[in-house]
């Protein structure tokens, strides 16, 4: 998948995504990947289901939001 003019590693994206500890300002940081970006790349490459047990782990998860 091309973003930004770059090739990422879906699966890495995705790795750091799940990760309890690494937030989306973090994600940013390492692949200039804004938190929207992050949302499409997930609900594309998981299933419905898998995409909504993501989205309610992170909704509101302070290590995922460096803000809150």
């Amino acid at each position: 998948m091309k973003i930004n003019n770059k090739d990422y590693d879906i699966n890495n994206i995705i790795e750091m995504a799940w990760c309890d500890k690494t937030s989306f300002d973090s994600i940013k940081f390492q692949t200039n990947l804004s938190e929207k970006e992050v949302i499409k790349i997930m609900r594309s490459n998981l299933k419905k289901s898998s995409f909504q047990i993501w989205r309610e782990r992170v909704y509101g998860r302070k290590a995922k939001h460096a803000k809150i």
